[in-house]
């Protein structure tokens, strides 16, 4: 069965041609994914499903009598001081309203128990138990627990709270109202991997049919079940997971060079019989050569040229240059913390060793973020850096000293030699053209990222600590920093939620959890049974 149906709808912003006649069938029960580049159109077309926003052209068919439920990437609420509890419980606002009305029949039963007001009473309690109305409490206390909301946060306005906090609120109320259809743009932001793979259990046996817009890799391997890439305005559909996608769309690739390159043997094969036959016609003075040579001329006009395929980029980043740190990079022994009078760590223990690979994994608050910070102060006795370790941060929020300068600017700051090889490096760091006159105020994540590890290379480091490094950025750009990083010679320590990228880049995991580091060897794969 049709749940949603997309006939050639283009959508133009200006000059900026988003989706061009794009057409789309989603049947009931499908869990499709949206992928491609940062403002290729994702959160673009789940609007337009939505009905938030209208098409230049065509239209958009849901079947009727479907629901929509949609989590925005910025969470907002008209209302913003209204509690959270009232949110999770504005999902029930017909059942909560058949509640008064029974508690209101059950006063009068009390005072009279006339056979009006009886049935009256009964018709109600009937339409309440449809609606499963006994269940409610049981219904939110398990999302409320799934979702980690505890009772204080309850009871706290939605305007005080994070984004991440914001959107967990936001998708709770939704999971609450069971909508037929799903559209979720970045659902897995500021998630920890508990609440992940619940989400990915919850979604996999979801009896609706849901479009997911997401960087996480891992999550769509688990989840989806169709593939939809949105490249230059245009739909690719692959009808698989992420990994059956990079696997056809290589082939797809792989098949677009060779047609490429056979249409570029036979272009230039005709372009050699067109100058001979006109070398042949100059000789012989004989026109019929020249005829010819424009016949095929023409010919050549009026074929079809293949573009050659795009393929993505890497960042040449070679850090051979930069000096050897000790065997023992970082040693904690016996470290406690404490953060408003909250035990985040007692009696702490761990090392880690040159060129390993370690990613810091745990529960959301478990202080991970506060460890890192403390071990880049170094102001504990606990904590010890090895000898010649030089270490280069990547914070979660990335900040530049003045962010009104450009990636030009920025990057003569950090680099010693000539103008000329500056903008070469730039460009290996796909700075190029007007993008190194943009503002630092108006980079994208992924463009931040690559510019801190652009001025991060310039320093002799060989210990990279960095903080959810893949949030902000999409999946090219994700992979253009794995590559970067498998390349990195020295000691790499991460904190990360994204499984896909912690399989890819580490060989050690260390575990918070009860206040104590416990170590494991391996990837997210590899340990996930243990932990």
């Amino acid at each position: 069965m049709m749940e949603i149906n997309i006939h050639n709808v283009s959508k133009n912003y200006g000059f900026n041609n988003i989706l061009k006649e794009v057409n789309l069938s989603i049947q009931k029960g499908e869990r499709v994914s949206l992928i491609g580049s940062n403002g290729c159109g994702k959160t673009t077309l789940l609007k337009i499903i939505s009905g938030i926003e209208n098409s230049t052209e065509g239209e958009v068919s849901i079947r009727k009598g479907s629901t929509i439920g949609y989590l925005p990437q910025i969470p907002k609420l008209n209302d913003e001081d209204v509690l959270v509890k009232d949110i999770l419980y504005e999902s029930f606002k017909e059942v909560n309203e058949l509640k008064d009305k029974m508690k209101a029949y059950e006063n009068r039963l009390l005072e009279s128990s006339d056979l009006k007001t009886l049935n009256a009473y009964g018709k109600i309690q009937e339409e309440f138990i449809k609606l499963d109305g006994y269940l409610i409490e049981e219904k939110i206390n398990k999302i409320i627990n799934k979702f980690k909301i505890d009772e204080s946060l309850l009871k706290r306005k939605f305007s005080i709270l994070s984004g991440g906090e914001k959107t967990i609120i936001l998708f709770a109320s939704l999971v609450l109202k069971h909508p037929d259809i799903l559209l979720l743009d970045e659902p897995t932001n500021h998630l920890d991997i508990d609440t992940l793979e619940w989400l990915e259990e919850f979604l996999s046996t979801y009896d609706g049919t849901i479009l997911i817009v997401s960087h996480d890799r891992y999550f769509l391997n688990k989840v989806c079940n169709k593939t939809i890439l949105i490249e230059k305005g245009y739909l690719e559909i692959f009808h698989g997971n992420y990994d059956y996608y990079l696997e056809e769309n290589e082939n797809r690739i792989m098949l677009e060079f060779k047609n490429y390159n056979n249409q570029q043997k036979q272009i230039e094969a005709m372009k050699q019989s067109i100058k001979k036959l006109r070398e042949w016609g100059k000789i012989g003075d004989n026109e019929r050569f020249f005829k010819r040579a424009n016949n095929i001329e023409k010919r050549l006009e009026r074929m079809e040229k293949l573009d050659k395929p795009s393929t993505k980029k890497e960042l040449p980043i070679s850090f051979d240059g930069n000096i050897r740190s000790g065997n023992d990079v970082l040693l904690v022994k016996d470290y406690s913390f404490k953060y408003s009078d909250k035990d985040l760590f007692n009696n702490a223990s761990f090392i880690i060793r040159y060129g390993e690979r370690v990613c810091l994994t745990g529960a959301n608050g478990s202080g991970k973020t506060t460890l890192i910070k403390q071990i880049i102060k170094k102001n504990s006795d606990s904590i010890k850096l090895g000898s010649s370790v030089k270490i280069g941060y990547i914070p979660q929020i990335i900040c530049f000293d003045d962010e009104s300068k450009t990636v030009l600017e920025t990057a003569r700051k950090a680099f010693y030699g000539d103008e000329t090889k500056l903008r070469s490096m730039l460009f290996n760091f796909l700075f190029y053209g007007e993008n190194i006159h943009k503002r630092i105020n108006a980079l994208s994540g992924g463009e931040k990222v690559r510019l801190k590890l652009f001025e991060l290379i310039q320093q002799e480091i060989n210990f990279l600590i960095l903080d959810e490094p893949t949030n902000p950025i999409d999946i090219d750009t994700r992979e253009v920093l794995e590559n970067a990083l498998l390349k990195f010679k020295g000691t790499i320590l991460l904190i990360s939620h994204d499984r896909y990228f912690i399989n890819k880049i580490v060989d050690k995991v260390l575990l918070i959890r009860d206040n104590k580091v416990k170590e494991y060897i391996g990837n997210y794969d590899d340990i996930k049974e243990k932990i």
